[in-house]
């Protein structure tokens, strides 16, 4: 049953609990309580929005990693990227470089300006590696087996 609802919500989490119910053949209580549960175990957390970011006029995404001169500077590293706006996703993966930051942008100009401007002044930073985006083919929730 847990399934079946997160398949739902996951569709839209916006849809009412009564039609989630009225779909599964559970009672309105039941839903709410599963996903009161599902909260409480984190596997369902809060529903946001999704911003489309190009309406909005950022049109240069780019997937930039970043070198970092030694781990010990990584916390504070990413405690600054979390206040630039224009990031909106951070990784901290294996390799060569530490981070993977997601970049929203106006243009390449504005682009640029975080680069320079913003990441590479950050203290342990040694340099990054960018690249520009197309398109964004998909986005999905993990699936549930």
């Amino acid at each position: 049953m847990d399934k079946a609802i997160l398949r739902r919500l996951s569709e839209n989490a916006r849809v009412p609990f009564s039609t989630v119910a009225k779909e599964l053949g559970i009672s309105n209580t039941m839903v709410h309580q599963r996903v009161n549960k599902l909260r409480q175990m984190g596997i369902l957390e809060n529903a946001t929005f999704r911003l489309n970011a190009k309406a909005l006029g950022y049109t240069t995404e780019a997937i930039t990693r970043i070198d970092v001169a030694n781990a010990k500077f990584i916390p504070k590293i990413v405690r600054e990227l979390e206040k630039i706006p224009e990031i909106i996703e951070c990784t901290n993966i294996s390799g060569k470089y530490a981070l993977l930051v997601k970049v929203m942008a106006r243009d390449n100009g504005h682009l640029r300006d975080i680069l320079y401007g913003k990441i590479h002044d950050l203290d342990g930073v040694i340099g990054t590696d960018t690249n520009i985006s197309f398109e964004t083919s998909f986005q999905k929730n993990i699936a549930l087996i």
